[in-house]
Order: C-alpha cells, then structure tokens, then sequence
C-alpha cells in the first residue's frame, strides 16, 4: 500500500505542513477561499493506523505549534506572555485530532461524517475554552460566499464549518478507498451524494434569503464613523491626548456636515475617563473634565457622537479615595450637550490583554506575568455586566443600538446578547464595533504597516451580522472601518468620507479619515438569535464523545500488548 511510505518521518511531516500551509492561506487577507475545501484532506490522510503514536503525535504537536507561533505573530507587542501561552495550548489540538483521526481510521469509520463532528468540534471548544477564541475557523475563509454563508442565522458559523470539513472528509474517504482498490463499492456513491444534496441545499437556501431580504429592509439613521490612524504605543502617551482629540472633533465635524445624526469614535480613543461619577471629584481645569466639555460642546445642536474611553469606580480605602475597578467603556453624548446616564462596560476580556489571571490565587505568577507585560502598572480591568441598550433619533423615529467592544465581535454570545431580549424581542436596530487595532499595526519611517488581524477581524465580523440579521458599524483606530450589512455584505461605498472606497484598504497608510453612510435595518429574528449556539454544544459533546473513545480503545490496545 502507498501508504506504507508514510511511515516514513519526512512524508508525515510534509502532509503535516501541507495541511497548515492551506489553513493559513484560505483565511483574510489572502482570501483563497478554495484552500479550505481541501486543507484538511492531508492530514487526514497521513493519520493512519500505520503510523505510531511515537512519530504521529510529536510531529502533529510540532507542527501545529509552527502554525499558531506564525499567525499569531500580531499578539506580542500585545501580551508576550499571553502569546507563549496561547500557542503552547492550542498546538494540543493537532495532537489531539491526529490521535482521533488515527482512531476513527482503524475502526474504518467513514471520514465523511466523522471528520467534521471532530474537526469542527475543536473549532466549537476553541470558541469557549479559556474566555473563547474564535480565530481561523473554515468558515471564515467563505466569508465573500454571501450565499453559503446564509445558513448561519440557523447553525451559526459552525454550520459553514460543518460543510467544508465533510467536503474535506470526503475527498479523503475517497482517496483511501481508491488505494485500497475499493473506489466502486456502493458506500462511494452515497457519501457523494449526501454531501452534495447539503451544499446545493446550502446555496439554494442562501439564494432565497438573499433573494427575500428587501422584504424585511428599511432605512435606518445616517451614521459618522471617524478612524484615527495612531499607532497604540503612541496612542497611550496622555500627552498626545490633546491632538488626539481635536483631529476627532475635526474628522467629526465633517460627519455632522455629511448629514450624521450619530458619530462613532474608536475604543478608548479619549485618553481618560468621562464617567461623571468620577469627574466629580476631579478639577475642572484637568484633562479628563476638559475633553468631556470639548465633546459636549461639539455635539451640542448637531448630533450624537459615541465615544470610547475608560470609565474608573472611586472608592474608601484607609480613609482615602482610591480607585476601585476600572473599565473599558462606551460613552454616549446627546445633541442637547449631556453625557448619556447609559454607559456600556466591555464585558468579554482578553485574558492577558486586559486582565492578568492568577492575582488572587498565585500572586508570584501574576507578577512574572506583569513583568513579561507592555505595561509597568496592573492594568486589570473589570468586565462590564450589563447589554446596555443606547437609543437615538432622527426624523421623530427613535433608534436603539448596542456597543461591541474590541474583539466582542468576534464572540457570538455577546453579541446575541445585544440584539436580543429576555422577552423574545429585538434589543438592537443596528451594532456599532469600537475597536483599537494599533497594537496589530507596525511603525516605521512615519509609515504605518499593518497586519493580518486587520483583515481576519472584519472577515470574523461578518458572521455576527449573517447570524443575527443585524448591521454592524465598525469604527476602529488604524482600520478596518466600515459598515456591514445584515447579509453579510462588506459594504464599499458610501454616501460622503474621505476613507478608499473599498472597504478592505482602509488600513496603514491609508487609515485615516471618516465616512457616513445610512444604516440598513433588517426586521427579521433569526433562529440562531432565538436559541443560540445549539450546534456548538452538540459538536463539543460529539468531539469529546470521540476522544474519549479513542483514549478508551488506545487503554484497551495496550493492555492487551501486556498481557501478550
């Protein structure tokens, strides 16, 4: 059998490589979205029961430790330390599904169906474990396949998943019988067949929904989006708080004059804190009451503008005030020149990134940790625990949104969470993203390069806005700022700005500026919105189910081998 060669360390390793080379280049910005339907086909293939265990998992851990060391590259000026971890856990994963390929392979069990309850229910723990990280999945690569991707406001993301992974597991079956001579037996024409009434299912249901939704739209209000273009190691000096902020009231000024009634400016752009609760107890001539007085009387008789800041908890301690928590905020200004009473607190955090694990439990971690850090201060922040529901109008309608920020777009909990209520009604007409990608960006010669996350950011976010019917507004500082539409559409143009036209450049060197653009509304509740991430969980009991299958019948073998 050909397969007999793969025993062979360097034939292990080529397939190995092959797999995550395809895995990288089918996701943004690289956008080869044929990569994905057959990423997988080589690793599948080179799982086999042939193979020890000796060589099969250290080469699959070693491969996929290469693969997150490499796309990840974006989060050290982020969280070193963070970094080290993350790549170090997630390259389990390879080890993981080669032992449960390699199982699945000798009990002879068809690829087809098994390759995606595995492979797609690693991408269903990755989304959960350790806060959720919702990163490379197939489905993001699909994300310009508007008609594919419609099916996710019924399985979410999972369900595009699902469909490429069996693609993927087919091609595999295939190719195992044709070499083992077996390629006309009936079982061959049926897992074809099966996978193929899927995905013309899939594109057919894509095509009505496409084809339906000016039924369910409508116009909504004209929004400003600013983006800034600072890089954050130049952004967190307070001294340039003050330029700052007059380049936003100068690109929002020009919103105002496009016809915005609500202007949006990226996360903790405004280099303090605006709550009222803590300006209280602050001089009227410090900077924080300063930018707080710029912003009312720059949106006073024009408009709404909502602006990310950090908002700080004053409290007792030994007699003196001190600051208690603080937090990653959204902050609303009405035209009537007053801070809104609403404040939305970013609830999902980024372990390492805003908040450093272990500080109550093992101290001396925490501070190795800190000290690996971009900081020289404990910035843990806390997590905000309210959807806050913020509400505009233009033209007597009145409009109610919700806040995502930083990577809360990517997590579709938080963002089910905004659009819907308790009581099985729409929260939100729209979602506005405020973001901060300058620590993803690099500096050099006054030039602004940035990088992959940029890209893969937005590609995530279209998800959120397929799954829920819901329009997404991104306002982020160095890019990419854009508006996407309830369908998944990443929209180029727009009415008025001074932003490129399409969507995917407005990045680097071309990142800053400001454009309006009226909002569509979509008045459908989906299934997803309804019940969640249904399919999540049955893929995660369905992976764990096969690994502990797997880990049984490796105990089993080898008990037998030491009783011969």
């Amino acid at each position: 059998m050909a397969y007999e060669k793969i025993k062979r360390s360097p034939l292990l390793l080529v397939g190995l490589i092959a797999s995550s080379a395809l895995l990288t280049i089918c996701q943004a910005p690289f956008d080869q979205a044929w990569a994905a339907w057959i990423a997988w086909v080589p690793f599948l293939l080179v799982c086999r029961p042939q193979i020890p265990l000796r060589r099969l998992l250290p080469g699959s851990y070693l491969i996929w430790l290469i693969y997150w060391l490499g796309n990840l590259y974006w989060l050290i000026e982020v969280t070193l330390p963070g970094y080290i971890a993350f790549f170090f856990v997630q390259a389990c994963y390879g080890a993981i599904l080669a032992f449960c390929v390699q199982f699945i392979c000798r009990r002879q069990w068809p690829l087809t169906f098994f390759a995606p309850l595995l492979l797609v229910g690693a991408e269903a723990w990755q989304g959960v474990l350790f806060t959720g990280f919702s990163w490379y999945f197939l489905a993001h690569s699909q994300y310009q396949n508007l008609r594919l991707i419609q099916l996710c406001d019924i399985f979410g993301q999972l369900g595009v998943s699902f469909l490429i992974a069996m693609v993927n597991g087919l091609l595999a079956d295939l190719w195992l019988d044709a070499d083992a001579g077996r390629l006309l037996r009936p079982a061959n024409l049926a897992k074809p067949a099966v996978v193929v009434l899927l995905l013309v299912g899939s594109l057919i249901y894509g095509s009505r929904q496409l084809n339906r939704a000016d039924q369910y739209r409508s116009d909504g209000p004209k929004i400003g989006v600013v983006q800034t273009n600072v890089p954050s190691h130049i952004k967190e000096i307070s001294e340039n708080g003050p330029a700052i902020m007059q380049t936003l009231l100068t690109l929002s000024d020009a919103c105002y004059d496009a016809g915005a009634v609500l202007t949006a400016w990226p996360e903790t752009i405004v280099l303090a804190a605006l709550n009222s609760d803590y300006l209280f107890y602050l001089s009227p001539d410090d900077p924080a009451n300063l930018y707080d007085r710029q912003i009312r009387d720059h949106c006073r008789g024009r408009g709404y503008v909502l602006a990310g800041a950090h908002a700080l908890k004053v409290g007792l301690s030994a007699g003196q005030y001190t600051i208690t928590d603080q937090y990653n905020s959204a902050f609303l200004y009405s035209p009537d020149g007053l801070q809104s009473s609403c404040r939305y607190d970013k609830i999902h955090l980024v372990p390492f990134g805003e908040y450093i694990p272990f500080k109550d439990s093992a101290p001396w971690i925490f501070r190795i940790i800190l000290g690996l850090s971009p900081y020289d201060f404990d910035y843990n922040l806390t997590a905000g625990k309210k959807f806050t529901r913020f509400e505009i109008e233009q033209d007597s309608r009145r409009f109610g949104f919700g806040v995502l920020i930083c990577y809360e777009d990517t997590d579709p909990f938080v963002c089910r969470k905004m659009v819907f209520n308790e009581n099985q009604a729409r929260k939100a007409d729209f979602l506005v993203n405020l973001s901060n990608d300058g620590w993803y960006v690099r500096y050099k010669n006054g030039m602004i390069y940035p990088s992959v996350e940029l890209a893969q950011r937005t590609a995530i976010t279209v998800f959120r806005c397929v799954e829920n019917r819901i329009a997404v507004v991104r306002s982020v500082n160095t890019g990419i700022s854009c508006l996407i539409e309830p369908d998944g559409r990443i929209r180029n143009e727009y009415q008025a700005g001074t932003l490129p036209k399409n969507a995917m450049d407005r990045k680097g060197t071309n990142g800053e500026g400001w454009f309006v653009d009226r909002v569509p509304l979509d008045s459908r509740i989906t299934f997803f919105t309804r019940y969640g991430r249904w399919l999540d969980v049955l893929l995660r009991i369905g992976s764990l189910t096969i690994f502990a299958a797997a880990l049984y019948d490796g105990f089993k073998n080898r008990s037998k081998r030491n009783l011969t």
